[in-house]
């Protein structure tokens, strides 16, 4: 098959998109040369090689902000992903960005998140030596951690999106700039949603001053976030004033009232120190690990691999391993 099917989608987004937009011709390519599909652009394997890669299947089963939950309608890694990677399409389509870039950016922005949430993150930021944050680990899996040490082999838009998608340094493309305020979009509004159906909170308790700007329900609120962005954006992501304010209202009340509550986080102690405990563990025995990461270990030392093989464990994959180490098996006659 010859590249006909792929230059025609090079052709229309040069005919169709925004001058604000990235043109999959004008990436910067991968970190490893390699042959162009002749259906797909580089954007759109790189959210293909995200979707099927092993990382993002683990995050079923990771925590969002709930520990735990018996409710299976809680969130979840995964399905906040989604969540994402729906408020980006719909406002990357709506300002002709490049709706292709900003899927896989939104797919690939949280694959190197930890068990237990935040919780995690912030047990190994504590024992890694320089430090550990999500969005880094993120960026480390599809350059090493995938496909056996190879990675993805991601284009530069793509894993520039996913580094910057929370703090720090702005993502270069408005399609990364739009993944980075999708997910706030998104947790906000699913953690109110998820905080209420646990009884920590109800939306009469978000205050009036907001909810007169942003609207009423989960539905009114997203709606007036991406319709406010979609309606000031030209050359740079922005909201209208007041909606921006009453958004970071929304995200402080949130901190204060959900984020920080015993009720969310009463366990998030225990499951920082699990996190801690297997991490001294795997840090002493190196040779524990699975033999991917005790290479690791031999080329970057035991810390850094037993930050690698702890980040990738899901949920329960981290609690049957601590159990197997560190909990008395029943004795048998």
């Amino acid at each position: 098959m010859n590249n006909e099917i792929r230059l025609r989608t090079l052709q229309r987004e040069r005919d169709t998109l925004s001058k604000y937009a990235m043109l999959c011709e004008n990436s910067k390519g991968r970190q490893r040369m390699e042959e162009e599909c002749p259906v797909r652009t580089a954007f759109q394997r790189d959210r293909d090689r995200i979707l099927h890669c092993s990382a993002f299947r683990r995050l079923k089963d990771k925590t969002q902000v709930f520990l735990a939950p018996d409710n299976v309608h809680y969130r979840t890694r995964l399905t906040h992903t989604l969540e994402v990677a729906q408020i980006a399409r719909t406002i990357a389509r709506s300002l002709a960005l490049n709706e292709d870039l900003t899927e896989a950016i939104a797919l690939g922005h949280d694959l190197g998140h930890t068990p237990f949430g935040h919780a995690g993150e912030r047990a190994l930021s504590v024992v890694l030596e320089g430090g550990f944050t999500h969005f880094q680990q993120s960026l480390r899996v599809v350059d090493m951690l995938e496909h056996n040490g190879e990675g993805l082999n991601l284009t530069y838009e793509v894993r520039d999106g996913i580094l910057c998608h929370t703090r720090g340094k702005e993502a270069d493309t408005l399609e990364g700039r739009i993944v980075k305020l999708s997910d706030k979009i998104a947790y906000i509004n699913h953690d109110i949603d998820d905080a209420r159906r646990g009884g920590v909170l109800s939306e009469d308790d978000i205050p009036l001053d907001i909810r007169l700007v942003l609207g009423f329900s989960k539905t009114q609120r997203i709606n007036t976030l991406i319709m406010s962005t979609i309606e000031n954006t030209k050359d740079e992501i922005k909201m209208a004033d007041d909606v921006k304010d009453a958004f970071d209202r929304l995200h402080s009340f949130m901190f204060k009232y959900v984020y920080t509550n015993p009720v969310c986080k009463s366990e998030e102690g225990k499951a920082e120190n699990m996190i801690k405990e297997l991490f001294r563990y795997f840090s002493r025995n190196p040779h524990k690990m699975p033999e991917f990461y005790y290479d690791i270990s031999k080329k970057e030392g035991a810390e850094r691999a037993a930050c690698d093989y702890i980040s990738g464990m899901s949920d329960s994959y981290s609690l049957k391993t601590f159990n197997n180490l560190f909990v008395p098996k029943t004795w048998i006659d």
